[in-house]
């Protein structure tokens, strides 16, 4: 007398499963894309003149272009924004020795701030 299994194989049962569902979610995926177009990019108002505006967070580097114009322009766009990464970099060593801790905390909010208080100015002129 025969008996017969009754415990799934991976390979044809648990695969066709899989690739079946998959199917099923693009289809339902694709089915929402065409219903639902998702908006691409901004809306372009034609009649106001064209002002670029960088992405949010190179806001504060633009706001630093406008604190700085013509030969202080090389302030603005290299030496704040490198003294920035530079003490972010030396934090690790920063935190060494007594009231380590703080000093990193305080090196790292104080870059935390200029970035913030940049990227605010830019946005609410």
């Amino acid at each position: 007398m025969k008996t017969f299994k009754s415990e799934k194989r991976f390979y044809p049962d648990y695969l066709s499963e899989i690739i079946f569902s998959i199917l099923i979610a693009l289809e339902l995926l694709l089915v929402l894309v065409l219903i639902f177009p998702p908006e691409v990019g901004r809306q372009i108002d034609f009649s106001k003149p064209f002002q670029p505006l960088p992405e949010w967070y190179f806001l504060w580097l633009f706001e630093l272009v406008s604190y700085f114009p013509g030969n202080l322009m090389f302030i603005g766009t290299f030496l704040i924004p490198l003294s920035c990464i530079l003490l972010l970099l030396l934090i690790p060593f920063l935190d060494k020795g007594k009231y380590g801790r703080i000093k990193a905390y305080i090196a790292g909010s104080a870059v935390l701030l200029v970035f913030c208080l940049f990227t605010i100015l830019s946005l609410v002129e």
